[in-house]
Parts: C-alpha cells; sequence; structure tokens
C-alpha cells in the first residue's frame, strides 16, 4: 500500500469518528476532574486549623473537682485541629479520662464553637482506701479533695462496689434512727460483714441477717451501758445472743 493511499484511507476513518460523542466524553472527564480538584481544595481547608480554628469551648454542668485548667490540658493537642476536623469522640473521651468526670457529650456549634456537658463523679464513699464509689455503686479512682475526709469507709472484694453500698444504706438508717452512726463497714473476702459505729464499736455481722443482728445490739446496748467497763467489740455471728469484748483498760503513767 502506496503512501497516498494510506493517508486516504486515514481520512475516511476519522471521517466516520463520531466527534459529538469524544466531545462529551471529553466534556464529562473534564467535570468530574474540576469537582476531584474542588474537592481536594475543600478538604485542605475543613483541616486548616488556622483558617477554620475552634475559637471557644462552653462547658455546662456542676463542677467541684474539676478545673478549667484540668479541662485546657486535656483538650490542649485536640485544639489545634480545625473546627470540622476535630472529632467530637475523641474529645469526649479525652473529657472522660480526667479522674473526677463521670459522663461527657460533646456537640459542635456553628462557626466556631465546642459546646460541652459535663457530669462529674459524686462521691458517697471510700473505697477499698485508696479509692471511691459513686452515688450508683461504681468505684473510680481519683485523688481526694478537702471535705471528703467524713465520707464513709467501704471496703470489700472488687465487684461488689454496689452490693456493699445497698448493705451499708440499709444498716445506716437502721442504726441512726436509734442515734447510732454507721463509720465503716466491710464485706470480707469470705463474704462475711463486719461495722464500725461512729464511737468506735465494732459489729461482727457475719454471712446473714446482718439486719436483725444489728436490731439485737441496738436492743442489748442499753445493758452495756450499765457495765463499768467500755465496749470495743461485739460478736453477732450467733443465733440468738452476742460476745461482747471489752476495752482494755488504760493504765496510769506514772
Amino acid at each position: 500500500m502506496t503512501l497516498k493511499q494510506r493517508w486516504h484511507d486515514g481520512k475516511a476513518q476519522l471521517a466516520q469518528v463520531n466527534w459529538y460523542l469524544c466531545s462529551g466524553i471529553a466534556f464529562l472527564l473534564l467535570v468530574v476532574l474540576s469537582f476531584v480538584l474542588a474537592g481536594w481544595k475543600l478538604n485542605l481547608l475543613l483541616n486548616d486549623a488556622q483558617a477554620l480554628p475552634i475559637e471557644a469551648v462552653a462547658i455546662k454542668g456542676e463542677r467541684q473537682y474539676t478545673s478549667d485548667n484540668d479541662i485546657r490540658l486535656a483538650l490542649q493537642d485536640l485544639m489545634k485541629r480545625s473546627f470540622f476536623s476535630a472529632d467530637v469522640t475523641q474529645v469526649q473521651q479525652a473529657l472522660e479520662n480526667l479522674p473526677w468526670v463521670y459522663r461527657v457529650s460533646v456537640r459542635r456549634d456553628w462557626p466556631a464553637k465546642l459546646k460541652v456537658y459535663l457530669q462529674e463523679q459524686v462521691p458517697v464513699a471510700h473505697w477499698n482506701q485508696d479509692a471511691w464509689l459513686n452515688e450508683h455503686g461504681e468505684v473510680f479512682a481519683a485523688p481526694a479533695k478537702p471535705g471528703l475526709e467524713n465520707l464513709p469507709w467501704l471496703s470489700g472484694p472488687e465487684k461488689r462496689g454496689a452490693e456493699v453500698l445497698t448493705a451499708f444504706k440499709q444498716l445506716d438508717e437502721l442504726l441512726r434512727i436509734n442515734s447510732f452512726r454507721l463509720e465503716k463497714l466491710s464485706l470480707t473476702p469470705r463474704l462475711a460483714w463486719e461495722a464500725v459505729l461512729g464511737n468506735g464499736i465494732v459489729l461482727a455481722l457475719g454471712r446473714e441477717d446482718r439486719m436483725s443482728r444489728v436490731q439485737r445490739f441496738i436492743n442489748v446496748y442499753p445493758e452495756l451501758l450499765k457495765q463499768e467497763k467500755s465496749v470495743a467489740r461485739v460478736d453477732l455471728r450467733y443465733d440468738t445472743g452476742l460476745a461482747v469484748g471489752w476495752q482494755e483498760p488504760q493504765q496510769e503513767s506514772r
């Protein structure tokens, strides 16, 4: 085939091409490319902390133990992100990791604010010396704060916090109406109860019938007061009776 014949064949093939279809495809590709470019630029803008910074965090909820500085330190890295790229779940988790925080909810508030509702732990008792029980009987760890020294001291196996708190409320109500105060309550590893009253008397209650055994102590206590010695411990782990341990008399110093 000569060069002239090839040129004529190529010209004939070009004449058969649907130029409208080709131009349409080219236009579609151009539109798609422009959307991709626009999306890329928008993504850069939304993640630009300087262009769209988080200008404020509004905290609502009563706080006694969590300071503004605690919150500021917890969020210092997350606040470096833009308003749209900040992960509200991470903000929530960072605040809930603070020791005295119980629950947090976070939402965005256009154009540049995060709104936070913070609920603190409500401590109702010391737990196992170095932890706390909240009002739901849940154990949490937090540093000591002023004003909590007089909370009752409860102890027991790790997963029995709610049970011990319930028992404390029941016994404390019974004792208070009879002019006693329950200061400590413990559940031993063998699941036996032991109580310490505000006047220092220790009550060994055993595993069962703790309410009736405390009532037995209340009934007999007036007779114990008639003795010349002070009561140190009362063992109520008997079906009908009790055993009393007396305080040793203090020796006079010479």
